[in-house]
């Protein structure tokens, strides 16, 4: 099953898999989502959902029961 993936700020929108992994998403859309520790525990891949849930891009995939999904990613300079 395909859902939308909507990236915002850029409004970036690229069709994505149930279950494929957020990173291999973002990077095929040409987007960047910085990482720190690939594990989940260092939050330097924290994204916000359009629902305000925030959840860790390196351990996260494309969840099942939606059509679309928009994702807010932050700017943090201390990566």
């Amino acid at each position: 099953m395909s859902i939308r993936v909507r990236f915002l700020p850029d409004d970036i929108t690229v069709d994505a898999q149930v279950g494929e992994p957020l990173l291999d998403v973002a990077d095929r859309a040409g987007v960047f989502i910085p990482t720190g520790c690939l594990m989940g525990s260092c939050f330097a891949c924290t994204v916000e959902l359009e629902d305000g849930d925030s959840l860790r891009a390196c351990i996260a995939s494309v969840p099942a029961g939606r059509e679309e999904l928009t994702i807010h990613l932050f700017s943090d300079p201390t990566w």
